[in-house]
């Protein structure tokens, strides 16, 4: 085997894997290690930051690509070769790499996160290096616990595996890189084009002209438009229902006929041709009572983690994934971007010996009802590359515990819950269904009875949230045949539209696409490819929707700004608003991960969308009416006129404020922070129209010895055309 190198992701992920081996010595971006067990002669251990290689920019390739032309496209480097380079601020750790790969290793043990992307980081780190043709190991585990890495040691993967999913993930980042890289400039110079023709400007609130535009956050984005404008454009009607207030000898409940009805009058005719009177005397017809039970709820995945997350405490799906990262860092839960719900018998056997453990860190009690796999959480054949969230063998105390952040502990007790309510019993209720026939129209009511908590008492915060409505599908002791006394009426409505998406239901809208497509093969493949994006990708997609400012979130619901709806109308009816599109590349990739297909024709099939985008994105933009929805939002974000020009306006341009007159000249800005106070729209405002504000608190004083309280005043630099901002101490 000779001196073997191992290449940890990052270097928190290489000290665990130290913390397996045996006589390990830290040195400078690298440990060395004496193991016998595991390595005939020292070992290396060495890292990257993530991605320690970046992809070239297009003008690395030619010269023309440095700026955008609708003539230079496409942007395609010849035979698809993209190149990576070295970022200044990873230098030092590149060459440390580098160096320990081409002199120390005779062979290497890619030790990355154990997913597509991972691979990827590697393959890359070994290309930029020049040491593709040294043999290779794949290092592939779920939790990073002593036992668990060297039992990974001791089963490595060849290196084969780990290069067609670094394949697949090339493949994929080409394509990404190139449909980015055409389609931001192709959209963002025709929206200009068009916008100026019509003798506008086409510069957007957040002091922008350009849209960037990708193979995923596109449809993404597009889904989340269709709701908005299903929203928008929702026509309220009215509901019609027909009620009935049933009187017995031990209360009361209300039945309901079957059925909503648009008139009134159609109700009024069941009513008249049945004789129906306002009160009628009746009895109970039918009466039924089930004993029903239900499981506990599936263990968790990334997304549905995300998507309880957000529900429970208002986490974004990156903070979820984030949080989880530390967990799985701290050997607290098991690999977080897993995309399933299942576990294999070996992760069942060491959680079923570790209950008694796991309860005691709860602080719960329960009588463990199934000591068997269920095929509802174990099945072996559903586990690809990773098993489901879940607790590692590691039983912290109670000081680890208290050393977890809020988030890290929330996270940690959901997954801990989660994972022991597998083992609980069912959670059991009487359901009572009840039928009152008046002159042939039959009512219905249901109600239903807490019968044993079961795993539900896991959960106890969460079922006090339902208690309302279980109140009130409560019904009296009733008795089959029983005399009652009905009290008709009509109960009246409105139809009430879909709500936004929340950042949470963003995670599952994702996953679950396919139901708004109507093609049937698109569906299937949706399905298939659990929808756009991977568990991996999903947050960051969010995350860069968030940060081009395409989306917001308020009260955690989401919201598309005017820069949104102008792209999703520019791209509306192109592939790129459909996310069957990037569903059926996503099946394609995985092919390529597999061998079944090859990354040659994946990438050839790019380049032909982008010409294709190219000839037809002129008729995509040409038909949308994105200028009056530019001048609109101009309007709306106006903080106020600039006082140095006079005709400009002052707008958030993302890191500052400033004068949307910057390409006629007008430099004025301000700060949006200043002597380490926050200044909001509200104090720029007055800044801007008074000159100065009233006496506000918080600014820090030099030395950092405490906080003082001061007016702001703004006055405008002549020399310079700028606007200078400072303090307003009165006089003595």
């Amino acid at each position: 085997m000779g001196t073997v190198l191992i290449l940890a992701e990052k270097p928190s992920q290489a000290n665990a894997y130290a913390d397996a081996f045996r006589s390990t010595k830290k040195h400078n971006g690298y440990i060395t290690v004496e193991d016998s067990r595991f390595f005939n002669e020292t070992a290396y251990i060495t890292w990257g930051f993530g991605h320690l290689v970046s992809l070239c920019p297009p003008g690395h390739y030619d010269k023309k690509w440095e700026r955008w032309n609708l003539e230079n496209l496409p942007i395609i480097p010849n035979d698809f070769n993209l190149e990576y380079y070295v970022p200044d601020e990873k230098i030092e750790q590149f060459n440390i790499v580098a160096d320990l790969l081409k002199n120390k290793a005779d062979s290497i043990i890619i030790g990355t996160d154990s997913d597509r992307e991972g691979s990827l980081i590697a393959w890359s780190i070994l290309e930029k290096a020049g040491v593709l043709n040294k043999p290779v190991k794949r290092l592939w585990i779920n939790s990073l616990e002593v036992d668990e890495i060297q039992k990974g040691f001791e089963n490595l993967k060849d290196g084969d595996f780990c290069k067609s999913l670094a394949e697949e993930a090339s493949a994929r980042q080409f394509g990404d890189w190139a449909v980015g890289m055409n389609a931001s400039p192709l959209f963002s110079l025709h929206i200009q084009k068009k916008i100026r023709e019509n003798g506008g400007n086409a510069v957007l609130p957040d002091g922008s002209s350009s849209f960037s535009v990708g193979r995923v956050q596109t449809p993404t984005l597009y889904l989340i438009y269709q709701r908005q404008m299903e929203i928008k454009n929702f026509k309220p009607k009215p509901i019609f229902e027909l009620m009935a207030d049933i009187n017995v000898e031990k209360g009361k409940f209300v039945a309901k006929y079957n059925g909503k009805f648009d008139k009134k009058e159609d109700i009024q005719k069941i009513l008249s041709e049945k004789n129906i009177q306002s009160q009628e005397n009746t009895s109970i017809t039918k009466l039924t009572k089930d004993l029903k039970q239900t499981k506990s709820p599936k263990l968790h995945s990334l997304s549905t983690l995300q998507t309880k997350a957000n529900k429970k405490w208002k986490y974004s799906p990156s903070e979820v994934l984030s949080t989880l990262q530390n967990l799985y860092e701290k050997k607290l839960t098991t690999y977080p971007r897993s995309d399933t719900n299942y576990i294999t018998e070996n992760e069942f056997k060491y959680l079923q010996a570790n209950i008694d453990n796991y309860k005691k860190i709860a602080n719960v009690e329960f009588e463990v009802a199934f000591l068997e796999p269920q095929k509802r959480y174990i099945d072996g054949s559903k586990v690809q590359e990773h098993f489901a969230v879940v607790p590692t063998k590691t039983i912290p105390s109670s000081d680890k515990i208290n050393q977890l952040n809020e988030k890290e502990r929330n996270l940690y007790f959901e997954v801990l819950l989660n994972t022991l309510a597998m083992f609980a019993p069912n959670y059991k209720y009487e359901e009572t269904n009840v039928e009152v026939d008046i002159k042939g129209a039959i009512f219905k009511a249901s109600g239903k009875v807490e019968v044993d908590k079961g795993w539900k008492a896991l959960f106890s915060n969460e079922s006090e949230e339902n208690n309302d409505k279980e109140e009130s599908s409560k019904l009296p002791m009733l008795t089959e045949g029983e005399s009652a006394v009905a009290s008709i009426k009509i109960k009246e409505s409105v139809s009430k539209p879909k709500s936004p998406y929340t950042e949470g239901q963003l995670i599952n809208m994702m996953k679950t696409c396919g139901k708004t497509v109507d093609d049937e093969e698109a569906q299937k493949i949706l399905k298939d490819t659990e929808g756009v994006g991977t568990s991996a990708t999903r947050a960051n997609i969010i995350e860069v929707l968030k940060s081009q400012k395409y989306i917001e979130v308020k009260k955690n619901n989401v919201q598309v700004t005017k820069k949104g709806e102008i792209l999703c109308q520019a791209v509306e009816g192109s592939l790129l608003s459909k996310p069957d599109m990037t569903a059926q590349w996503e099946k394609f990739l995985k092919q390529i991960g597999t061998g079944e297909k090859k990354k040659r024709t994946f990438l050839t099939n790019i380049e032909r969308f982008v010409n294709l985008l190219i000839e037809k994105t002129p008729e995509y933009v040409g038909g949308a009416n994105i200028q009056e929805m530019i001048v609109e939002a101009q309007e709306n974000s106006y903080i106020s006129t600039c006082p140095v020009c006079k005709t400009g306006k002052f707008t958030d341009k993302g890191k500052f404020y400033g004068c949307n007159n910057y390409s006629q000249g007008c430099k004025a800005s301000l700060p949006k922070q200043f002597a380490g106070k926050n200044l909001s729209v509200n104090m720029v405002k007055l800044l801007l129209e008074k000159g100065k504000t009233n006496k506000l608190k918080g600014f820090k004083k030099k030395d950092k010895s405490g906080t003082f309280d001061a007016p702001l005043r703004v006055d405008i630099n002549k020399e310079s055309k700028n606007l200078k901002i400072g303090f307003d101490f009165a006089k003595k």
